[in-house]
């Protein structure tokens, strides 16, 4: 009996030093990612409460973020969201424009309940309303932009995650994100990161393998940019099936000038 609890002890002690391991390697990728997504870079303010998480200043004034602190905080709001039974009792609220397509994708992987856009007042607390909802855990992407749904969480005891910025208030928020909540690329980063966590704890995705899903499909888009990609690739094509009809056209006139040419007296 002693050698069988032994023989189990060191399994879990391998397996604890391999995902150990894993998490050091993605570590060290997802901090590369969060640089060329600009996910460090702060504001010129500062928070008294976010100096913690400030690593340096720039000769501009602008505060420089510690990646370290952040990826280890998403961590940890990876670790509140599994601990939850039924992912539908969390809610991603947004009302910033680039938070919007993150949140969905973040709810499509994950099972959550998106709130892109508008937040609806009452949402958390009246309980007349249709849309009233009950929820365990609020995620935000900005608590000053979504300051209301923050401030009813807080009224229903409900626990706040949020993606914070060097200037933002951290009023009635319980796990902070230290992070560019400002740029699409860095929000988007942030909700793919999470994610990908959520899937791992929950065993539905290897830790040794790699998610399939690109970042790039959690990046907002711009409607009207969308549809002047769509006009130029029409002024492309256009001048392409022109030059493929021209062709025809251009052997028949060719032979005209070949039998006018043959007609002329020398």
């Amino acid at each position: 009996l002693a050698q069988a609890s032994a023989q189990i002890v060191l399994h879990r002690l391998r397996r604890l030093c391999a995902i150990v391991a894993a998490m050091a390697l993605t570590k060290e990728e997802d901090i590369q990612k969060m640089l060329v997504c600009k996910t460090h870079l702060g504001t010129r303010n500062c928070d008294h409460r976010m100096k913690r998480y400030v690593f340096r200043r720039t000769v501009d004034g602008i505060h420089i973020i510690h990646l370290g602190k952040a990826w280890e905080k998403i961590m940890v709001a990876a670790r509140a969201i599994v601990t939850i039974e039924n992912p539908a009792d969390v809610i991603v609220a947004s009302q910033r424009p680039y938070g919007s397509r993150a949140v969905l994708k973040f709810s499509q992987y994950t099972g959550t309940h998106a709130m892109a856009g508008r937040w609806m007042p009452g949402t958390l607390t009246n309980q007349i309303t249709t849309k009233y909802l009950e929820p365990r855990l609020l995620i935000v992407t900005d608590p000053r932009t979504d300051s209301q749904a923050v401030k009813e969480a807080s009224y229903a005891s409900i626990p706040v995650v949020a993606l914070v910025d060097t200037d933002s208030p951290l009023e009635n928020v319980d796990i902070a994100i230290p992070a560019n909540n400002k740029g699409k690329e860095s929000i988007a980063l942030l909700y793919w990161l999470l994610a990908r966590e959520v899937q791992y704890l929950r065993g539905s995705l290897p830790r040794n393998q790699d998610w399939d899903v690109m970042v790039d499909s959690f990046f907002w888009r711009d409607p009207e940019e969308l549809m002047r990609q769509d006009e130029m690739e029409q002024e492309f094509q256009a001048p392409w099936t022109q030059q493929q009809q021209q062709p025809a056209a251009r052997k028949g006139h060719h032979r005209v000038e070949i039998v006018w040419c043959g007609a002329t007296p020398a």
